[in-house]
């Protein structure tokens, strides 16, 4: 396997071990990623036992500086997507 998994090589594994069309993997791999990131719009966590939760988590408001001009600069208020890999997860990499 290379050393980055894209998501056309996710979906070629996938073709290939499950015996299916590389479209209808591509499709459900499509789907993967829009109902974790719709969940994530609407405010909900996806829990996925053995690899990790994904959830959003807001950043307040903030000072920053410019590093290009070091003057200081308002940083707004946001949310970001974040993910916490599980324990089997950070075992099998170590």
């Amino acid at each position: 396997m290379a050393d980055v998994l894209n998501k056309k090589a996710l979906v070629d594994v996938i073709a290939e071990e499950t015996d299916v069309t590389k479209k209808s993997a591509a499709a459900t791999v499509d789907l993967v990623f829009d109902t974790i990131a719709n969940t994530l719009k609407n405010g909900g966590k996806v829990d996925i036992p053995g690899f990790g939760k994904f959830e959003v988590k807001h950043r307040n408001a903030r000072k920053g500086i410019n590093p290009s001009t070091r003057e200081s600069m308002d940083i707004a208020a946001s949310n970001v997507p974040s993910f916490k890999a599980s324990k089997v997860l950070k075992d099998l990499v170590k």
